[in-house]
Formats: C-alpha cells, structure tokens, sequence
C-alpha cells in the first residue's frame, strides 16, 4: 500500500510518475460524479496517517487488513476505514465538497479506532483534496 516504497524512491517516484500520466490522459474527464460513490480499496498511497497506522498495527498484535474508502456524492461522505483482523478497525468519518468536475474537497469530523472489546474516540484532525 505503499510502506515500502515510500523508502524507495526510486520505485516511489515512478508510482508517482504513472499516476501523473494518467491524469493526463483523463484531464477532460469528470471524476467527481456519481460514478465516485462506492467502496474503493487502496492499493497505494503517499498519505503519511494512513501509511503510519498501517505500518504500526504490529503494536496491536496484527496487521493491517482491508484499506478503503467508501465515497456517497449525493450525501456528501467519505469514509476511510482500516481494518485490523479479525476485529478491529479504525473509522474516520469526513463531509465532502465537490470543486469542480475533477476535485473533491474533504474535512474529517470523527475518528475512531475499535477493538473487540474496546473503543478509544480521537479527534479528526485534516482536510484536503483528491
């Protein structure tokens, strides 16, 4: 998902590379219309909370499962989830804002990391843009 290159730059800046040219290529499409709502699975990211809780879930005794967004244009969330198997997870909710027909504008407003057993609330911290 990413922990490992980002320490290869070399792999890293070519990832990076094949993203650019791809919005390239797409520069004219709309990516934020309905066709946005779903649950998209992360397969790489440079988002350093992202990539520091999946690389620390050791300190839970597991790893990290299951990386994804669930995304609802109509009713303007976005919801990122972790998963840790078998039973937690980790929830950060965020309201979203279309920008323009390629931008999508996000502000978290709750977070949350739970176990089996127990639940510690944090706070959502962030906002940004994809």
């Amino acid at each position: 998902r990413g922990v490992r290159t980002q320490k290869d730059a070399t792999k890293r800046d070519a990832i990076v590379d094949a993203i650019e040219s791809m919005a390239v290529i797409g520069r004219s499409s709309i990516t934020t219309g309905e066709s946005l709502s779903s649950t998209w699975r992360l397969l790489w990211t440079t988002e350093q909370e992202q990539l520091f809780i999946i690389e620390k879930a050791g300190l839970f005794g597991t790893t990290a499962g299951d990386v994804l967004q669930v995304i609802d244009v109509n009713k303007r969330i976005l919801n990122n989830v972790i998963t840790f198997p078998p039973d937690g997870v980790f929830f950060v909710r965020s309201d979203i804002e279309i920008a323009s027909p390629q931008r999508v504008n996000f502000r978290f407003n709750s977070a949350v990391l739970r176990a089996k057993n127990w639940e510690i609330p944090l706070p959502p911290f962030g906002k940004g843009w994809f």
